[in-house]
C-alpha cells in the first residue's frame, strides 16, 4: 500500500528535498518514480494534451439540498465526516446556493477543483507538487507537498483542504496523510479506467457531465458550443475546465 507520511516532520522534509534535487521525482518503487504514477494511465499508455477533461454542471437541474454528489465524492476519495481545527469539514467538493437580488432566482451549484488551464496554485507551489496533467487534470504530489499551503491562498475557488489530523484505512488509489492539501482529482482513477468521477455517476439529475472538451464530437464539447454556460471568476482568466449553466 502507498502510504503518505507525516510531512510535517522537519526530518521528512528535509529528505523529500534531497530526493527532489537529487533526482528529480521521488523513487516509489523498483524502477518507479511517482511522476510515472500520475501521469500515465495504468496499462501504459500516455496522458496527451489531445484531451481536455472537463465538467460541465447544469444548474438548473441542481437541487438545492441535495447533496449527492458531495457525498459521492467522499466516500469513493476517503475524507467523509473528516473535519479540522474549530470543526471546519475537509472538503473536496461543496455546494453553494446564490440568489439574484433583482429577480429572486435561486441556484445551487457544486464547487471544486476547477482545473485550470493555467492553474494559480501551480505558480506559486514552491516543490512542483502542485501540477497539471497533459490532459488538463490538475493534481498534488502529496510525497513532496510540505504543507506550506500558498496554493489554498492561491486558490480563488477555495477548492483545497489541508489535512490536520492522521488518516487511516486509506485506499491504494488515494493515498493521503497528515501535513499534506488535497482538492478535488476529477477522480483521475476512475478517468484512467474510462469511467466518469463519481460525484457525476451519483447524480440523478443527470445535472453533471464529464467528457473531453477538445473532442467537438463529445457531448460536453456540442453542448458548450451550443448553448450558454460560463466559468467561475472568468475575469482571472485561468480558463477553468468547469463550466456552468444557469448562472
Amino acid at each position: 500500500m502507498t502510504q503518505v507520511k507525516d510531512l510535517t516532520d522537519p526530518s521528512r522534509r528535509k529528505f523529500v528535498g534531497a530526493s527532489v534535487g537529487v533526482t528529480g521525482a521521488m523513487l516509489i518503487g523498483p524502477g518507479i518514480f511517482l511522476h510515472q504514477v500520475a501521469q500515465a494511465k495504468p496499462d501504459a499508455e500516455a496522458v496527451t494534451d489531445k484531451v481536455r477533461w472537463g465538467m460541465l454542471v447544469d444548474t438548473n437541474k441542481c437541487a438545492t439540498g441535495c447533496d449527492d454528489c458531495v457525498n459521492a465524492c467522499a466516500k469513493e476519495n476517503g475524507w467523509a465526516n473528516e473535519k479540522g481545527p474549530d470543526e471546519v469539514k475537509v472538503q473536496w467538493m461543496r455546494k453553494v446556493d446564490l440568489k439574484e437580488k433583482s429577480t429572486g432566482r435561486e441556484a445551487s451549484l457544486p464547487v471544486m477543483c476547477q482545473h485550470c488551464e493555467k492553474p494559480p496554485c501551480v505558480d506559486v507551489c514552491p516543490t512542483g507538487a502542485s501540477f497539471k496533467r497533459e490532459d488538463g487534470i490538475v493534481l498534488v504530489d502529496k510525497h513532496i507537498c510540505i504543507g506550506c499551503r500558498y496554493c489554498m491562498m492561491a486558490c480563488p475557488y477555495k477548492a483545497r483542504s489541508f489535512v490536520h489530523s492522521p488518516v487511516e484505512n486509506h485506499d491504494d488509489y488515494m493515498p493521503r496523510g497528515m501535513g499534506v492539501v488535497e482538492s478535488c482529482t476529477f477522480c483521475v482513477h476512475l478517468v484512467d479506467k474510462d469511467k466518469s468521477p463519481a460525484c457525476v455517476t451519483s447524480c440523478k439529475e443527470k445535472a453533471l457531465l464529464f467528457g473531453d472538451l477538445n473532442n467537438k464530437n463529445s457531448e460536453i464539447a456540442i453542448r458548450v458550443a451550443k448553448e450558454n454556460s460560463r466559468q467561475i471568476r472568468q475575469d482571472l482568466k485561468t480558463n477553468p475546465g468547469v463550466r456552468y449553466q444557469g448562472i
